[in-house]
């Protein structure tokens, strides 16, 4: 549908939305029943999921933005790679500069080689 493209699933980010969404879902089921603990609860775990999303990047169940190779593109494979370069989530932990990692190279003959 995409065509021969690595869309990015990870196992990071499919887990921090399905933990935001449920937050998201409780505290709106909260804001509905007027339960105002509810609603602080259902933002706590929003935040919960984006923290967790993050600490799966940095163990490496994410993957940086761009191309990568096809061998790379399934959702549970684990990323080869620690600290990305131009990474906001692994220059906050301090990954990207402690690791001295570089951007990753388009593969030859990819589609976003020729942009």
């Amino acid at each position: 549908m995409h065509g021969d493209y690595d869309m990015g699933h990870t196992v990071a980010g499919w887990t921090g939305v399905g933990i935001a969404l449920a937050g998201f879902a409780g505290a709106g089921a909260a804001l509905c029943a007027a339960w105002p603990p509810g609603v602080w609860i259902g933002l706590g775990v929003m935040a919960l999921g984006g923290l967790i999303s993050w600490a799966l990047h940095l163990a490496g169940w994410g993957k940086p933005s761009g191309v990568r190779p096809r061998d790379q593109w399934g959702w549970r494979v684990k990323d080869p790679m620690t600290g990305h370069a131009g990474c906001l989530g692994c220059r906050l932990a301090g990954a990207a500069a402690a690791r001295g990692s570089a951007a990753r190279p388009v593969p030859a003959g990819h589609p976003a080689s020729a942009a």
